[in-house]
C-alpha cells in the first residue's frame, strides 16, 4: 500500500525537477521557453497544493482535531509561495533575470524548509493516525 509520505515526497521532487528545469531556461536568457517552464512549475506546484489544501489537510484536520497546528502553518507558507510565484511570472515578462533569481533563491529555501517540515513531521502524522482512511485520501488527492 503507498502512504501519503510517499505519494507527497514523490510530488515534491517532481516539482522540484520542473523549479530546476525553470532556473536554467531562465539562466540561458530562453525568455520564450522559460515562460513555457513557469507555466509546468506553477501548474503542478499549485497542484500539489490543492491536493493537501482540499484532501489531506482537511481529513487530517477532521481526525486530529488539530486545526491550528501544522495545516495552517503549511497552508500559510504555501500562501507565502503563491506570492513568490507571482512575483517570478512579473520578472519574466520584464525579463528580469537578476530579480528573478533573488526571488527564486527565496522560494528554493521556502520550498526546501517546508517540504522538509512536511516529509518529517505531517506526513508521517497523518499515515499513523489516518489508518484506514490513507487509501481513500490518496484516491481523492489523485482524482483532483
Amino acid at each position: 500500500m503507498s502512504t501519503i509520505s510517499s505519494f507527497l515526497t514523490a510530488d515534491h521532487r517532481a516539482c522540484d525537477e520542473e523549479f530546476a528545469n525553470l532556473e536554467n531556461a531562465v539562466a540561458s536568457s530562453n525568455w520564450e521557453e522559460a515562460k513555457v517552464k513557469m507555466e509546468k512549475f506553477a501548474s503542478d506546484l499549485l497542484h500539489h497544493f490543492e491536493m493537501e489544501e482540499k484532501v489531506m489537510f482537511p481529513t487530517f484536520e477532521e481526525v486530529t482535531g488539530m486545526r491550528e497546528g501544522p495545516t495552517m502553518i503549511m497552508t500559510m507558507e504555501h500562501n507565502q509561495m503563491r506570492q513568490l510565484l507571482n512575483s517570478l511570472k512579473e520578472d519574466l515578462e520584464k525579463k528580469d533575470k537578476n530579480h528573478f533569481f533573488g526571488v527564486s533563491e527565496s522560494l528554493m529555501m521556502l520550498m526546501q524548509q517546508h517540504n522538509m517540515k512536511e516529509e518529517q513531521m505531517l506526513y508521517r502524522m497523518a499515515d499513523a493516525h489516518l489508518g484506514g482512511l490513507v487509501s481513500q485520501v490518496l484516491d481523492n488527492m489523485k482524482a483532483i
